[in-house]
C-alpha cells in the first residue's frame, strides 16, 4: 500500500514528461424518457465501444458508443436498470443518490452514494445491490459532499476522494480500501477552489482526478494527474477550463483504444434542469 503525502513529494521535481491533453469532440446526449439525467459516475470499456454510467437517482445504464475514425458520434442505450436493494427492491428516494462508479477488472461495480453515504456492489444484469462498504470516514462528509471520485488502483485496491472539502485548504484524503479496512494512503493538495468529482486510474496505474468549481459564470473544469510512486510521485495539471466551456463535468473514465491510444472520456450530470445539458466530452492523451 503507497502511503506519501503528495503536497510534500511534487515540489521535489520529476523527471518524467509532462502529458498533455487534446479536445477530440463534445457530444450533447439525449434520451426522451423519464428517467434520463443526472449522469454522475461513467466507466468506458471495450476500447472505447462500450459506456456503463449511473445517475444520483438511482439508475445504471449501460450503452454502444458509436464512431467514426475514432469520433463519438452517437450513444445507443442497450439497457437501463433501477438500483435495488439485495433483493431487488428499488432503493428509496434517499437512498438513490449514486455518484461514483468505478469496475475492476472482474467486472464488479462499486458505487458510492451520498446523503446515505455508502459504497455498494452493484450487479451489473440486474441492478442489484449486494455487498456494501462502510465508510470509516463518513463523520467528516457532509449530506451533499460525499465520495463522488472512486476508482480501482492496478492491484484492486479500491480508492476514494471525498468532494468535501478539508478546513483551511487542507490536502483531500486519498482514501484506500484493502483487507477490510479504510486508510489514508496519499493527500491530495487542495488548490483553488475545486472539489473532487470524478477519478480514474489509466493502464500505467497513474491516477486521474476530475475537479469542478461552481461560479456565477457556470462550472469550471479541471483534471489533474498523479503518479503514486514514493519513488517519483508527480502532480500534472492538465486542464483547466473556464467558466462555462463545458456543463457540469462528474465523471471520468480513461481508456486506451485497439492501436494504444489513450483517451479521456468525461459526463456531466444536468441535475435534470433545462438549463443544463448532458455533454460526453473527450480528450486524447499525448505523451
Amino acid at each position: 500500500m503507497i502511503r506519501l503525502t503528495l503536497a510534500l513529494l511534487c515540489l521535489c521535481g520529476n523527471v518524467q514528461a509532462e502529458p498533455s491533453l487534446r479536445a477530440e469532440g463534445a457530444l450533447r446526449w439525449d434520451v426522451d424518457a423519464p428517467w434520463f439525467g443526472g449522469w454522475s459516475g461513467i466507466e468506458v470499456g471495450a476500447q472505447g465501444a462500450r459506456m456503463t454510467v449511473i445517475s444520483d437517482r438511482g439508475h445504471i445504464i449501460q450503452a454502444t458508443l458509436m464512431r467514426e475514425n475514432g469520433r463519438l458520434t452517437g450513444v445507443d442505450v442497450q439497457s437501463d436498470m433501477r438500483l435495488g436493494n439485495a433483493t431487488g427492491t428499488h432503493l428509496r428516494k434517499e437512498d438513490s443518490d449514486a455518484e461514483g462508479l468505478a469496475i475492476d477488472d472482474a467486472g464488479r461495480a462499486f458505487v458510492s452514494f451520498e446523503h446515505q453515504h455508502r459504497i455498494a456492489l452493484a450487479d451489473q444484469t440486474n441492478g442489484h445491490t449486494g455487498a456494501q462498504i462502510d465508510l470509516s470516514f463518513s463523520a467528516a462528509l457532509s449530506e451533499n459532499a460525499g465520495v463522488e471520485a472512486l476508482a480501482v488502483g492496478p492491484d484492486g485496491t479500491l480508492y476514494a476522494v471525498a468532494e468535501n472539502a478539508p478546513a483551511r485548504g487542507a490536502p483531500f484524503p486519498l482514501y484506500a480500501y484493502s483487507d477490510g479496512r479504510w486508510r489514508v494512503s496519499a493527500r491530495i493538495p487542495q488548490r483553488g477552489p475545486f472539489k473532487p468529482v470524478g477519478a480514474d486510474f489509466d493502464s500505467k496505474g497513474r491516477l486521474w482526478l476530475l475537479e469542478r468549481a461552481v461560479t456565477p459564470l457556470g462550472f469550471r473544469s479541471r483534471v489533474r494527474l498523479f503518479v503514486l510512486d514514493p519513488e517519483n510521485a508527480g502532480e500534472y495539471s492538465l486542464l483547466t477550463t473556464p467558466p462555462a466551456r463545458y456543463d457540469n463535468l462528474e465523471g471520468i473514465s480513461v481508456w486506451d483504444d485497439a492501436l494504444g491510444q489513450m483517451h479521456v472520456t468525461m459526463i456531466s450530470d444536468d441535475n435534470f434542469m433545462r438549463i443544463l445539458r448532458t455533454q460526453i466530452v473527450e480528450y486524447s492523451v499525448r505523451e
